[in-house]
């Protein structure tokens, strides 16, 4: 193996006296996809801080080119060429596309910025990642997948050695998906230290040459993927056989319709006519951008909608506001938790409580005990472990999405409407949001879950709407749901058999 661009030596992180990395060691070579798997939790985002300079360890080295640094700084790495895309985008949404992609490393001609030069560069590398949008149109305009993309192109833009990618297709459609794979694979042949963070096994398993496996900030196995499957994998990760990731499946009965609507508009979207019914988990599919996140924010009166006839649990009429929407027992989990989801700065029992503190009525007092035995209580019931005192930041991503479907569990909805709710999600916490789900569904209630994950819609859900282009292309039964019909349904029958 050639000699690793950069390497971590035994190091070891606390944070206020609770261990988060013990004696780890990771080696990153030039013209290799090394893959960091681990649950949530178990230290991967502070190891990638500690070899990008955020973080100092407390005891080891990172070394770069055979040179110790025991607190190597952040300039010192980029300068040495890591660059980092994090899961959670570091973009200013007010800037345009080509200010964000060289923030901080800006081109100058006569101490000012050289808008040409950055326009040139920042057109490269956007065309090295399928970004074809003006470059001047602000960020904040864009669906979350292409922020990602202007994200990937921001480390491009670096000209990295060392290219570390944290969940970098969570949120990314399948063509994007692809157009990644291949940029990772020019850029390893051209000799670019890779290290691969996702919770997507099958990824894995087709990018990566080798992997590196975090237990409780402990690495448990530091090896080639030659002869590993993925149920490996995962033994390696959670400690024992994965066993079946989704819980058992079993029939509906025709209930009655909760939600009815014909002829729905709300934004891209028309004509849309879609029964839900109690006890079932309907899935919303389709490729990224058709509508789905569209037609979950319109039944919730969070964008403008309309229907030729509309009722919600006997309600007549689209909900017209979040707060009417929420009368009617729906209640919505975002799909970019840290921005639309939660309050990253307040507790976690906070978080939790958010939605009661609208309920409260006149002058009545908040019931302070109360509020925290039951943030207690759901936590428990969630599985979240620790001080709920904390700040919600504080948490892994799995234990957020907890926090964020959580504190509706007080309302009592009678409608869940979830868009991507295990985006970034490790194996284990995934199931648990799965079970939590099922469990949901059974006990009368609906739950309406859009998302990227095409197994996930096979395996969970009751009866599954792919949309394309604004509409609803098909409408699977459960004996009808199969990864091919959603995808066929997806680009359209022709289209399908001329992709064959």
């Amino acid at each position: 193996m050639p000699a690793p661009i950069i390497e971590a030596r035994g190091v070891s992180k606390s944070f206020f006296g609770n261990p988060v990395l013990r004696d780890v060691s990771i080696a990153l070579a030039p013209g290799r996809i090394h893959a960091l798997l681990g649950e949530n939790g178990a230290g991967k985002s502070t190891l990638i801080n500690l070899l990008s300079g955020a973080l100092v360890p407390d005891s080891g080295t990172i070394e770069i080119d055979g040179k110790p640094h025991a607190s190597l700084t952040p300039a010192e790495a980029r300068r040495a060429g890591v660059a980092v895309v994090q899961q959670e985008l570091s973009l200013t949404s007010q800037l345009s596309i080509a200010e964000n992609i060289g923030l901080g490393a800006y081109p100058r001609r006569l101490g000012l910025i050289d808008y040409g030069t950055l326009a040139e560069r920042a057109r490269a590398v956007c065309d090295m990642v399928g970004l074809d949008e003006d470059l001047a149109r602000p960020v904040g305009d864009l669906p979350l997948g292409r922020r990602q993309m202007v994200e990937i192109a921001k480390a491009l833009f670096r000209n990295p050695r060392v290219l570390i990618l944290d969940e970098p297709t969570s949120s990314l459609s399948a063509h994007e998906v692809e157009t990644l794979t291949a940029l990772l694979d020019k850029l390893r042949e051209a000799g670019t230290a890779i290290l691969y963070i996702s919770h997507r096994l099958n990824e894995v398993m087709r990018l990566c040459e080798y992997v590196t496996v975090l237990k409780d900030g402990v690495v448990t196995a530091d090896q080639s993927l030659a002869g590993t499957d993925a149920d490996g994998l995962v033994r390696l990760m959670v400690g024992r056989d994965p066993g079946d990731l989704f819980p058992p499946w079993t029939p509906t009965p025709e209930t009655e319709t909760i939600v009815s609507v014909a002829g729905f508009s709300s934004g891209p979207l028309s004509d849309i006519d879609l029964e839900i019914r109690r006890g079932e988990v309907l899935g919303i599919g389709g490729l990224v951008g058709q509508g789905q996140e569209d037609l979950l924010l319109g039944l919730y009166g969070a964008l403008p909608a309309s229907a030729r006839s509309a009722s919600f649990g006997g309600v007549s009429g689209v909900p017209s506001s979040v707060p009417k929407a929420n009368a009617l027992g729906l209640a919505y989990v975002p799909a970019d938790r840290k921005r639309e989801g939660l309050h990253l700065i307040h507790t976690i029992a906070w978080n939790m409580m958010l939605p009661q503190f609208g309920r409260a009525r006149g002058l009545s007092l908040r019931n302070r005990s109360q509020e925290r035995a039951l943030a207690r209580d759901l936590a428990d019931h969630l599985g979240i472990k620790g001080d709920l005192t904390r700040q919600v930041q504080a948490l892994s991503g799995g234990n957020q999405q907890k926090v964020a479907l959580a504190k509706w569990m007080p309302s009592d909805p009678s409608i869940l409407l979830l868009n991507d709710p295990t985006r970034g999600v490790d194996v284990e916490t995934k199931r648990e949001i799965y079970i939590l789900l099922r469990r949901f569904a059974s006990e009368g209630k609906a739950v309406v879950l859009s998302s990227s994950d095409t197994p996930e819609l096979v395996h969970l859900c009751d009866r599954v709407a792919v949309m394309r282009e604004g509409r609803i292309a098909a409408m699977l039964a459960r004996d009808e749901i199969s990864e091919e019909a959603i995808v066929a349904s997806a680009m359209g029958a022709e289209a399908a058999r001329a992709a064959a």
